[in-house]
């Protein structure tokens, strides 16, 4: 009510709200005086009681009710439309005794709202009083009076869900029996109601004038007005008969008011509808009183006869009906011929307006009704009727709706049929009307409807059909009055005018061929109405004459929409038609004939050949192909020659026609379309005497030389219609065709692999669809033509398909591919039997070979290959079926599985080839499955083809790359003696992959699906074993990959290819047990060793446990011995897998067999060398408790270098060693740290010597050798002899003085001063040496172990060995330098290592050169002084070796990242050239940082100008927003404590290791972040410049990066270094207070003191550091503002902590009271960048300034004057 969004007044804070006022008024009792509303009858209350004085009543009604009543009396809709629903529920919810308390209020309410303008709340109301009603029940009845009147209005609403609301009601009310009684005892009031609104009520009256719009009013009062007279109708329709006499009286008054009638009237249509309705039910119950109305009963209903409102016209026209019905003499009461008559005539001609279909249905009672006096003269009369009708129906409107002229039509054949039987005085009458009807009425409409396509499939032909049967049942009867001739001759008649009308159709040359259709359909419907498919939409409504005899009315009993299926009932039908319409007919179709043959011979007329073809269909009589033989007859002397000869021949007109005429026409070339001249054909066929003479006349035609699309179309007819079939039967069956049709493959098939098929496109595909026809149409299990037929065709179709798999022209072959693809899909899916023609399983194995191979090598389409895939899809299906049912062997089941056996074989596939074949595979085997079922007989046997025997699997395991060894050797998993066997091919380029992985992919597919269903077949555990053995390859091949260092992008895609097809070992492990599957590997294992080995740890890894039969053969002695390289390797890879006391047996075993060890027994895999290798995998897991075993065995070791030291592999050339030397060594070798690490026992003097000495010695082996390393043996002899090197230096590095007690005296001295030297005078020029050769790591993959293990070695270097190194000398020509040469060299050599290709070497390096670092900047401070005052800015460059190599790696990163937009990750792959590129970069910048660390301040600034002016740093922050993360999140192990906060790159320290412990995916992005961190903390104002510099949207991506996750490091970093900070100032303090990020300040001097407070931003270090004052004594505001203002700008602008800017601040203050006079152009004492001080005086002012402050002001002012005194500065 309140508008919501309105200005309020001052004061009101609450939108009005009308439920919130009643609910007042509920609650403020005593206060409100009592308001009354009246009732309909004096003795109800018609109010709900207001409080006063009305206590006793107040309490019958319940709270909430008189709520809900209240909120009911509102304006608003929405309230009231809510109190509604309320008050329903309530009346549900509450007890009877309450609701019942309510019932005295409810009338009035109820009257009134149920009118409401609202529809929801008139809808409301009645669902409400349902609930009301089925709550109180009887005790209604006292106020039913009141209510019944409204009640019986709302059941009338024009609202349907609310009048049907009020219905159900009344039916819970009373019972359908009881609702006359309940409506009689109500009528009075009823009736008082209605009269009341029908002629007392206004719009004003009904609705508040004030509050209620016009339109509102107006609306709500004529639907009460339509309400009203629909309620008075229901009335009288439901009132029981007695009670009609009472009702008579009262309703006189009504109807003797003028009011009532105007509403004939009404201007709203809705008004006038309920008018006529309650008038027919006037003329229906109360047919007196209408009579003594009649005066104005017709006037007001006839008059009306043109109105057109849809609305109305249903009822207006059922009130006329009943008028003129009930009233006999109404045509009295108004003139028909000047009031009612051309009022019809005008809605006739318009063709009703758009009723057609309500108006013309009761044309026919209506004119039967007039009365003869009206409808004179006759003739006159039924003309201007007819006629109307007929100017109607070509109105636009009605022959655009099918249903309206459908309706006009019908109508008008009724009442055709009823003027035609009206009897007139005079019989010259009667034949002039009939006349008129039939010449100017029937013929013109028939005309008219023929020359309209719209109206031609109207009913009008069927209608003429029955109306013609009509008329000749009359015309047979012989009748005394002459009935029958009087129909005869209007027989006569019609026929003769419509042989003149079709002539006028048919007989010109541009006849429109839609007429002539038109011609022969109505034709064909006239001969026989029974067998056209009749229109549907007629309605079944029949109307039949009372004169028409019993046998006419059981032929028309209704059912029009009879179809008639086959041709021998329309023949039996023929038989019976009458002889009166057979003659007339037959005459006009040969009439329309000869006319057509002329036209079609003399003026070529295609329309007219199309019209004969349609009369021939329908009437194919020799009577009529004798008289087009006749026409066609005027031909020359040579043509007449060739006819006298056919004549001789045949004798059968039709055959003749065919010979003369249409063999003519079919020979044309240029027809388009032929069908029509096929059904000529079979009209002639029809009319052959036998089936010989149409196989004859067939036969003939298929040798000439006709188009096939003729041939196609004969059989597709056949193929429809089994009476057609029955004519052609022989001829199909027949050698002609059989032979024609195989010729016809033979030439499709090489033309469609020419390379010209394009031309001749349209043709060629009819000619397939042909092929297709007689292939794959079936009739009664008989395929159409010739069993041996079928199979010629079928191989025609393979031999041209192989072929079309090897042209290579794409594209050419597709249309020919395509469709034979489509004649054998039909083929296969349709024919039963068919497949096990060798023939066809032929053709089925060439599709799936098509199918199964990539579509780069077969050139095909997606959309062929998918026709294909169905083509061979629907083969194998119907294959199946015969298999299981003929119990026969299937060749193509056998050759597919041969193929596809050596595709796999054959290392040729890719992965995508490989995958196609898979998917191939697997779509046969399922189909397979599905016709197996559980026998898996056809399965099992597929599979049996497709997997290879025992010596084919060998070859394949001899082809796959010995490249996997590598990586276990040198892991040391695996211990090898001898070179390895087998294929050495790299494998870096390859795209095709190893016969191997392909054959143990597909048969792993096809286990697996055959485990999925359950299909196991024969003897149960032959079957388990095959399958076993496949997986067992499938896990040998991915071990394969797992085992390659860096496996080709072809692999990778087959390892992801296997995981979408789901052909894993877990898919297995869910499918079947997997014991026997172990079993099978251990025993290969066992057997063979090597990668088998691998795969059985593998297997045991994902399962998690060991059988008891691999426990066995370490169980005893015996178990494992002899050792073989199967049982050795066997046990190295169990050993992890071990428990403790089972490895203890193991390593007393191998302890034992040590000691008895004969020297010749030392290198072979029996001997020392295996015990070793089982020890060292043993030992290498965990420690085991057998520590005081291991010095035991060095023993041994030692005493077999005493007995043979030829064995031992010390300083000498690895050239003509023997692989088994080479292991043995290797494996002692290994041995020796294993002890270091697991030896608890000291070690001798003479112990450590050896292991000292021997290491020294097989390094220098090692060095010796470089040239060999491409050796797997050799290089793994380098490895370990590097690790070992490593593995003393880590033992010497970590000893403390508690373990270095036990060890010999002079043993770390030794170390020092000897060996360690002499391992690094060793390896570092070995490790120049070999990146020298190899320029990048890709040439020698291999070599990259052996750098791996000596870069290891080497980061132990001490700063010390490095600086005496032994290197050759190295310079760069024009390369400034302050350091010494040695040092100089060292830089040089290293620093371009930093570029190698290879990650263990750039780490190495850097580890290398941070460490000397710190050393190089004391060089510079030798320059500092000279730097000192020059007016420039001056800079001083970083070691230039690295600033070259950074210089290099900037360019080269440049190209990589500068396409990736600053703020994106960019992802690096680990180990790519980029990786390594990236790595190298930032490296370069960590070293150039820990420079920058280790260089004083004043450096420190000559530095970071250098870097500013090469721009360098700008570039690293852009690149290091590349490389980090968004989310730096750290998920590696960490050594802390863990705690809640979530670890990042920046938290977490990171960690360089040369062996690469790590993930090495996340290595780039930490070594980024730390990289940035560094950064940050060491050159904070050189970012801050930066960062103010970038773009905006860089600027915001470094803002959050920084202060989300750099800051709070950065901040707890520094304010922890200035709690920690041992630095001490004189008179100054420094405090921190972590938590609000402030560092505290306190300098005092005599009797001055300042605070000064340092608050850190929260995206420290970007933003500005801010400075606040504590307290200070004595000194002035201008000088503090000075102070706060300089330490400001130190903190903002050098590069370093808070600690050394204070430290800087402070100097600035002592100098200021030294006496030291501030510079006055920057304010400050010591210059803010350069930390000098001012010594450049003006000679005039005597005021000194900083040089590098007076060059700034020189420059930009451009004078050269004092700042201060504007004199000229000397």
């Amino acid at each position: 009510m309140g508008g919501k969004n309105k200005q309020r007044t001052k004061g009101n804070l609450r939108p009005s709200s009308s439920g919130r006022a009643a609910e007042l008024l509920a609650k403020e009792r005593g206060t409100v005086p009592g308001f009354i509303g009246f009732g309909t009858t004096q003795s109800d209350l018609g109010y709900v009681p207001a409080v006063q004085g009305a206590e006793e009543i107040d309490s019958l009604v319940d709270a909430d009710f008189r709520m809900v009543l209240r909120k009911l009396s509102k304006r608003d809709i929405t309230t009231k439309l809510k109190a509604m629903q309320e008050f329903g529920t309530m009346c549900k919810e509450r007890e009877a005794e309450v609701v019942k308390g309510v019932l005295p209020y409810w009338p009035r309410i109820y009257c009134k709202i149920s009118l409401d303008h609202d529809r929801r709340v008139r809808e409301a109301t009645q669902q409400s009083f349902e609930q009301l009603i089925l709550k109180v029940k009887k005790h209604l009845a006292p106020y039913l009076k009141s209510i019944m009147g409204y009640w019986l209005i709302a059941q009338c609403d024009t609202y349907s869900p609310a009048a049907s609301a009020a219905k159900v009601a009344f039916e819970k009310a009373f019972p359908s029996s009881k609702q006359p009684e309940a409506l009689a005892f109500c009528k009075d009031e009823i009736l008082y109601v209605l009269q009341d609104h029908l002629l007392k009520e206004t719009p004003d009256t009904l609705s508040d004038p004030q509050t209620v719009p016009e339109e509102e009013r107006e609306a709500k009062f004529f639907r009460i007005l339509t309400c009203s007279l629909l309620a008075l109708k229901k009335l009288l329709s439901m009132l029981p008969k007695k009670e009609m006499h009472s009702l008579e009286e009262k309703l006189m008054s009504l109807l003797s008011q003028n009011k009532f009638w105007k509403y004939g009237k009404h201007s709203i249509p809705q008004v006038r509808s309920a008018f006529f309705e309650l008038a027919s039910a006037f003329c229906q119950y109360l047919p007196e009183l209408v009579k003594t109305e009649a005066p104005r009963v017709c006037p007001a209903v006839l008059l009306s006869i043109d109105d057109s409102d849809a609305v109305v016209c249903p009822a207006l026209w059922e009130a006329v009906l009943y008028a003129i019905t009930t009233i006999e003499d109404c045509w009295s009461h108004v003139n028909a011929k000047k009031g009612v008559l051309p009022k019809l005539w005008t809605v006739l001609r318009e063709g009703g307006r758009g009723l057609a279909t309500v108006i013309y249905p009761n044309l026919l009672p209506f004119i039967s009704k007039v009365p003869p006096g009206i409808a004179e003269p006759k003739l006159e009369y039924f003309r201007t009727f007819f006629s109307s009708i007929i100017q109607g129906l070509s109105s636009e409107r009605a022959i655009a709706s099918p249903s309206e002229s459908s309706a006009i039509i019908t109508a008008f054949m009724e009442c055709l049929r009823f003027a035609i039987l009206q009897k007139t005085d005079k019989d010259d009458d009667q034949r002039q009307v009939h006349q008129m009807l039939i010449y100017d009425q029937l013929i013109p409409l028939t005309d008219a409807v023929l020359k309209e396509p719209r109206l031609q499939n109207g009913p009008l032909f069927y209608q003429i059909a029955e109306t013609l049967s009509s008329w000749e049942a009359k015309a047979e009867l012989s009748s005394d009055d002459g009935t029958d001739e009087v129909f005869q001759k209007l027989l006569s008649n019609f026929w003769d005018h419509l042989l003149k009308m079709c002539v006028l159709h048919v007989d010109k040359l541009d006849a429109d061929e839609k007429s002539l259709f038109a011609v022969s359909s109505m034709l064909e419907i006239l001969q026989n109405p029974k067998s056209a498919t009749k229109p549907n939409n007629r309605r079944s409504l029949k109307i039949r004459f009372t004169d028409e005899d019993e046998s006419e009315r059981n032929t028309e009993n209704g059912k029009l929409t009879e179809v008639r299926n086959s041709d021998s009932e329309i023949q039996a039908d023929l038989q019976h038609s009458s002889r009166l319409r057979k003659e007339p007919l037959e005459n006009l179709v040969c009439n329309l004939a000869e006319l057509s043959i002329v036209y079609v011979n003399e003026q070529k007329s295609e329309q007219h050949l199309k019209f004969l073809s349609a009369l021939l269909n329908s009437f194919s009589s020799d009577r009529v192909f004798q008289v087009l033989l006749e026409q066609g007859n005027d031909a020359s002397s040579a043509q007449a020659e060739s006819q006298k000869e056919i004549k001789a021949q045949h004798e059968s007109p039709s055959v003749q026609f065919l010979y003369m005429n249409l063999i003519t026409w079919l020979k044309e070339d240029w027809r388009k379309d032929t069908h029509f001249l096929v059904d000529i054909l079979y009209s002639v066929l029809n009319c052959c005497n036998s089936n010989g003479e149409r196989k004859i006349v067939l036969d003939d035609l298929t040798k000439m030389d006709l188009k096939w699309i003729i041939f196609l179309q004969i059989i597709e007819k056949a193929c429809s219609s089994t009476t057609k079939l029955s004519l052609v039967s022989d001829w199909l069956k027949g050698d002609t065709l059989g032979e024609r049709l195989v010729m016809l493959a033979d030439d499709l098939c090489h033309l469609g692999l020419k390379p010209i098929a394009a031309s001749s496109e349209s043709s060629s595909s009819e000619r397939w669809t042909l092929l297709s026809l007689v292939l794959s149409q079936h009739i009664k299990n008989e395929s159409l033509i010739g069993e041996t037929f079928v199979e010629r065709i079928i191989d025609k179709l393979q031999a041209a398909l192989s072929k079309a798999k090897d042209l290579s022209e794409a594209g050419n072959t597709e249309p020919s591919v395509s469709f034979i693809c489509d004649v054998a899909s039909s083929f296969f899916s349709s024919v039963k039997g068919c497949l096990l023609m060798p023939s066809s399983e032929d053709l089925l194995l060439t599709v799936f070979q098509l199918c199964a191979q990539r579509q780069d090598a077969t050139h095909l389409t997606d959309l062929l290959v998918c026709k294909l895939k169905h083509t061979w899809m629907s083969g194998v299906n119907s294959l199946v079926r015969q298999l299981r049912s003929m119990q026969k062997q299937s060749t193509f089941l056998h050759k597919s599985a041969l193929w596809v056996k050596n595709q796999i074989q054959s290392s040729s596939l890719d992965v995508k080839s490989l995958q196609v074949l898979i998917s191939a595979v697997s779509d046969l085997l399922s189909k397979l499955m599905e016709a197996d079922g559980p026998s898996g007989y056809l399965v099992g046997a597929y599979v049996e083809h497709v997997t290879p025997n025992k010596t084919e699997w060998g070859k394949l395991h001899e082809c796959l790359s010995t490249e996997w060894m590598h990586k276990p050797l040198l892991e040391g998993r695996l211990s090898m003696n001898c070179e390895p066997l087998g294929s050495c091919v790299r494998l870096c380029g390859t795209t095709k992959l190893p016969g191997h992985l392909c054959t143990s992919a597909l048969l792993s597919k096809m286990v697996l699906l055959v485990l999925e269903n359950d299909i196991v077949h024969g003897n149960d555990d032959a079957e388990r074993k095959k399958i076993d053995n496949i997986i067992a390859e499938l896990l040998y091949s991915l071990q394969w990959i797992e085992e390659l260092e860096n496996p080709p992008y072809v692999l990778l895609e087959y390892l992801h290819m296997l995981e979408e097809m789901h052909i894993t070992y877990e898919k297995f492990s869910t499918l079947s047990n997997t014991s026997s599957l172990q079993q099978t590997i251990f025993d290969r294992s066992e057997a063979h060793g090597r990668l088998w080995s691998l795969t059985m740890a593998k297997v045991i890894h994902v399962e998690n446990t060991v059988s008891c039969e691999m426990k066995q053969l370490f169980k005893t002695t015996e178990g494992f011995l002899p050792l073989t390289e199967g049982r050795l390797h066997t046990l190295q890879c169990l050993s992890p897998f071990l428990i403790e006391e089972e490895k203890k047996e193991l390593v007393f075993h191998c302890v034992a067999k040590l000691m008895t060890c004969t020297q010749t027994e030392l290198s072979s895999t029996d001997g020392a060398f295996g015990c070793l290798s089982i020890l060292n995998s043993c030992l290498n897991d965990r420690s085991i408790d057998c520590d005081h075993l291991l010095p035991g065995i060095l023993k041994i070791i030692m005493s077999w270098k005493n007995d043979n030291e030829d064995s031992f592999l010390f300083s000498c050339n690895l050239k003509e060693t023997s692989a088994q030397l080479l292991g043995f060594n290797i494996e002692m070798i290994r041995y020796l740290p294993l002890l270091l690490k697991h030896s608890t026992a000291p070690l001798a003097d003479n112990e450590w010597d050896f292991i000292m000495c021997s290491m020294l010695a097989w390094l220098e082996t090692t060095s010796e050798n470089r040239l060999l390393y491409h050796v797997p043996l050799v290089q793994i002899f380098a490895c370990v002899s590097c690790d070992l090197a490593s593995a003393l230096s880590a033992y010497f590095e970590a000893a403390t003085p508690e373990t270095t007690e036990n060890l010999p005296v002079n043993l770390i001295s030794e170390w020092k001063e000897f060996f360690s030297e002499g391992i690094h005078n060793l390896l570092l020029p070995l490790l120049v040496k070999v990146t020298g050769e190899t320029k990048n790591s890709s040439e020698g993959s291999f070599q990259n172990s052996v750098l791996t293990s000596l870069g290891e070695a080497l980061t132990y270097i001490s700063k010390d060995q490095l600086l005496n190194h032994k290197l050759p000398a190295k310079f760069v020509a024009g390369q400034k330098t302050n350091l010494p040469d040695k040092l100089q060299t060292l830089l040089n050599t290293l620093s371009p290592l930093l570029l190698f290709r290879a990650r263990p070497v750039q780490i190495s390096v850097y580890h290398m050169l941070y460490k000397l670092m710190p050393e190089l900047p004391k060089f510079d401070d030798e320059d500092l002084k000279s730097y000192g005052d020059e007016e420039e800015e001056s800079a001083l460059s970083p070691p230039a070796a690295l600033m070259s190599v950074l210089a290099t790696q900037e360019l080269l990163l440049e190209n990589i990242l500068e396409c990736i937009p600053v703020g994106e990750f960019a992802v690096i792959q680990p180990l790519s050239d980029e990786f390594c590129l990236v790595l190298g970069y930032l490296l370069t910048w960590k070293l150039t940082l820990a420079f920058f660390r280790a260089a004083s301040s004043q450096l420190r600034v000559l530095y970071s100008q250098y870097l500013r002016r090469t721009k360098s740093l700008n570039k690293l922050l852009y690149h290091l927003f590349r490389l980090m993360p968004e989310n730096p999140v750290f998920s590696g192990p960490t050594s802390e404590v863990p705690n809640k906060d979530t670890k990042t790159f920046f938290t977490e320290e990171l960690r360089l290791d040369v062996k690469g412990t790590g993930v090495l995916s996340s290595q780039i992005p930490h070594l980024a972040c730390s990289v940035y961190h560094i950064t940050l903390k060491d050159l904070p104002a050189m970012v801050r410049l930066w960062w103010n510099s970038c773009e905006k949207r860089v600027f915001s991506v470094v803002d959050k990066f920084t202060s989300k996750y750099v800051s709070s490091v950065l901040s707890s970093q520094e304010i922890s270094s200035v709690q920690t900070s041992t630095q001490l100032f004189n008179g100054m303090t420094v405090k921190a207070r972590s938590a609000a990020r402030e560092v505290i300040a306190t300098y005092s001097v005599d009797d001055i003191f300042i605070e000064l407070i340092i608050q850190l931003p929260s995206n420290y270090p970007l933003g500005s550091i801010t400075v606040e004052s504590g307290k200070r004594v004595g000194v002035a505001v201008q000088q503090w503002r000075n102070w706060m203002l300089q330490l400001s700008t130190y903190l903002t602008h050098q590069n370093g902590s808070i600690m050394e800017g204070l430290s800087l601040w402070k100097n600035n203050v002592d100098k200021r009271f030294e006496g030291v006079e501030d510079c006055m152009i920057c304010f400050s004492v010591i210059h803010g960048s350069n930390y000098s001080l001012p010594k450049k005086a003006c000679r005039t002012c005597k005021k000194k300034f900083h040089s590098a402050c007076l060059y700034k002001w020189f420059t930009s002012s451009n004078k050269s004057t004092c700042p201060l005194c504007r004199e000229t500065f000397f």
